[in-house]
């Protein structure tokens, strides 16, 4: 037996099969569906993943205003944010940026699921998030993906 035959297969941004996905935003809780939507950007579903390359599919998320969150979050929860000026830290809500955009919620709760780095900014340019159910993605015929959350 050759003893090449078990050589593990690396996924570089070349060879990566790379696929395009529609998730429904309104399918369960923000946190749920962005750690999904967070798994697919990385690739961790599929069986060639590998953690240093973008081997992941692009992700269309649709209906950004149906988003769900449990309790009291709409007005409990806040997002943090710094401006660099003394005293310049700034709060939050969801529903706050619900109002601004309901994009940006959705964004958001992936953008934290990804990686700290530059692999992660490159993944974080394969989500494409819209309010309605229109996108203009039909040309690279996506396939619908149900959720199980």
């Amino acid at each position: 037996m050759d003893h090449l035959s078990f050589k593990t297969q690396y996924v570089n941004k070349k060879t990566a099969n790379k696929g395009w996905v529609i998730v429904d935003a309104g399918q369960g809780n923000l946190g749920r569906v962005a750690s999904e939507i967070a798994k697919i950007l990385k690739g961790k579903n599929k069986p060639s993943y590998t953690p240093n390359a973008d081997c992941g599919d692009n992700v269309i998320v649709i209906n950004s205003d149906n988003v769900r969150f449990s309790g009291r979050k709409w007005d409990q929860k806040y997002y943090l944010s710094h401006t660099g000026y003394p005293g310049g830290q700034r709060k939050t809500s969801p529903r706050e940026l619900m109002a601004k955009s309901s994009t940006l919620l959705v964004e958001r709760a992936v953008r934290g699921m990804l990686p700290k780095n530059s692999l992660g900014r490159e993944l974080f340019r394969n989500l494409h998030v819209f309010t309605g159910s229109e996108h203009p993605f039909a040309a690279q015929q996506p396939k619908e993906l149900t959720l199980n959350i």
